[in-house]
């Protein structure tokens, strides 16, 4: 493995692409539905400590598109061989094969809704396929 590939630049934009993705997602999209499945309300949200959310998020979405990055671009072979489109194939692969029925597994058991599934399953999926994509074209 071949750190040298991994364009870091690349990696934090893909970072903060799963914020403008989860503003859009959490927001305007699905926003409504989401604080029913999960049983908050705005007034509850707004009482969080949003720096440490934030915070927190953005150093564990760092490590997941570092992770991403590794498996894109860890070897001189596939650094050379990286385009957008597969890295965005491959990071729809991360979200949607991985992530998406690990949650789902773990929704099973929690005894957690098809929608609340549905909502932060698909989310990844979205993330995951636009960090693929940043990460590739670079």
């Amino acid at each position: 493995m071949d750190l040298s590939n991994i364009n870091f630049f690349a990696v934090v934009t893909a970072t903060l692409s799963t914020f403008a993705v989860g503003w859009l997602w959490y927001g305007p999209l699905f926003g409504q539905l989401w604080m029913k499945t999960v049983g908050l309300t705005e007034a509850e949200l707004a009482e969080a400590n949003m720096l440490k959310i934030f915070g927190l998020a953005f150093i564990f979405e760092l490590i997941m598109a570092v992770n991403l990055a590794i498996f894109l671009t860890g070897s001189s072979e596939a650094a050379e061989q990286m385009t957008g489109g597969l890295g965005a194939f491959y990071g729809f692969l991360t979200g949607f094969g991985w992530v998406f029925f690990a949650l789902a597994v773990t929704g099973l058991f929690e005894r957690r809704s098809w929608k609340y599934i549905l909502i932060n399953g698909g989310y990844w999926c979205v993330g995951f396929t636009l960090m693929g994509l940043i990460i590739g074209s670079w």
